[in-house]
């Protein structure tokens, strides 16, 4: 399966090239052209994904309800192109079928129909560190997309690293993470703006992104005048 990825950056967007027989999942809306011999089927499952409650489930990962199936009609190849809602890097990840991976907080823009969309409750880490309560877990083997705020950057994680909360876009399912306080105490780590962060340990992949969407978010909120 071909995927283009034209313009890296600020405002990245793929191109996926549909063969025949060939199809690809994104997230409801994520569309923004397609062929006109590319078919559009809207759901709430991707294969084996659960139905209403796999929307559901989906839901509480900050991913849309919905997933969007593309694939075309008449023996011709096609393409569709897909884009995030905010502004920042999209990266293909190819998976070979040994390894789940997990996609943190509306990171998930899209996969290969080989590949099965769940959701793993996160349990209280999540709330806790103001993550999502449940990640988008991928199994299979085939491309998927992420998206991301900022620049996406990958790590090789060798025994542990330490990431800021909200900048978590994807890793391998052999990689573990828990909250923690970045310094010698948790008034030192509030104090030096990083709050709660992230200690991820074992060995794999991981994906973060350079910005973070929620600290923007306030930034600018701060700079706006009061509803009247």
């Amino acid at each position: 399966m071909q995927i283009e990825i034209p313009d890296q950056g600020g405002f990245a967007s793929a191109l996926v090239h549909l063969k025949p027989g060939e199809s690809f999942v994104s997230e409801a809306g994520a569309m923004y052209v397609a062929s006109d011999n590319v078919d559009i089927d809207v759901t709430t499952r991707a294969r084996s994904s659960g139905g209403i409650l796999g929307g559901l489930k989906r839901l509480l990962a900050s991913e849309s309800f919905f997933l969007s199936t593309y694939r075309t009609t008449d023996g011709r190849p096609g393409h569709v192109g897909l884009a995030p809602v905010q502004m920042g890097d999209v990266l293909r990840v190819d998976m070979d079928g040994s390894v789940p991976w997990l996609c943190a907080g509306g990171s998930y823009l899209g996969s290969a129909s080989t590949i099965d969309v769940d959701s793993q409750f996160q349990g209280f880490k999540g709330f806790f560190t103001g993550e999502s309560l449940s990640f988008v877990r991928l199994t299979g083997a085939g491309p998927f997309l992420v998206s991301a705020f900022g620049r996406i950057v990958e790590v090789e994680v060798e025994g542990g690293l330490t990431v800021d909360t909200g900048h978590v876009v994807a890793y391998e399912e052999t990689l573990s993470y828990s909250p923690g306080k970045l310094g010698g105490s948790w008034l030192q780590s509030f104090l030096a703006g990083e709050g709660v962060v992230l200690h991820f340990t074992g060995r794999g992949r991981l994906l973060v992104q350079s910005h973070n969407s929620d600290s923007f978010g306030r930034r600018v909120g701060s700079m706006l005048s009061p509803r009247s």
